[in-house]
This record gives structure tokens, C-alpha cells and sequence, in this order.
């Protein structure tokens, strides 16, 4: 658990912020920070087709982050029914942050991290 203050916007919108995020240190990447269920709006997340595979964490899908017309397409994803060890991360939302506005963690921004990015 973070009570590190994250931010997400988009298309001049907050579309995530929270004190309660997860912070989940993977292999060969960046701190990913998880937001909760309540602190991302839902309404601004469109479930897509795509879903990959962790072998740790299970199925992930995601999501377009969708603002009026503005589309930051595959932007987000979630673990919906992660596996048992991983249960916590259930409903929680990941954000790219090179595909978005911007994400700010304590105020700092977060530069993207192009590797492992699709």
C-alpha cells in the first residue's frame, strides 16, 4: 500500500487520483502504482478486447480512457480476477503513462517507460 498522492489526467481531466493506491515492483520495470475501485472514474474507462497474460498475476484487460472525443487507446489496464497470491490488485486500475496527459506522483511527474509498452 502507497499513500503516495497519484494523479492521472487526461484530455484536461482528472481521470484517477488517489492516496490508496498499490505500488507493485515487476521485474525489469517501474514501480506500477494501482489505483482503487471509487478512486478512478469508470465512466472514463472503456473495457477493450485485448487481454495478456502474467504468469505471477493472471489475465489482464484493457481499457481505452475515453474523455469526450479524445481516445488514449489500450491506456489502462486491471486485473479483474487476479490470481490468489495477487488478490488485493482485484478491480484496481494501471495507468501508461505515456499515454495519457500526464501522471504525477507527489506532484512529480512520471516520465514514461517505453519498454514493455505494446
Amino acid at each position: 500500500p502507497s499513500q503516495r498522492h497519484v494523479v492521472v489526467t487526461f484530455a484536461g481531466e482528472v481521470v484517477a487520483e488517489t492516496r490508496r493506491a498499490l505500488r507493485v515492483l515487476e521485474t525489469s520495470h517501474p514501480p506500477v502504482y494501482y489505483v482503487p475501485p471509487g478512486d478512478y472514474r469508470r465512466v472514463c474507462f472503456r473495457v477493450t478486447a485485448h487481454e495478456s497474460f502474467c504468469e505471477f498475476k493472471g489475465i489482464a484487460c484493457y481499457f481505452d480512457i475515453v474523455v469526450g472525443d479524445r481516445v488514449a487507446a489500450q491506456a489502462a489496464w486491471s486485473y479483474p480476477n487476479p490470481a490468489p497470491r495477487y488478490a488485493v490488485l482485484a478491480d484496481h486500475m494501471a495507468v501508461y503513462p505515456g499515454r495519457v496527459d500526464a501522471c504525477f506522483v507527489d506532484d512529480e511527474r512520471v516520465a514514461a517507460h517505453l519498454a514493455g509498452q505494446p
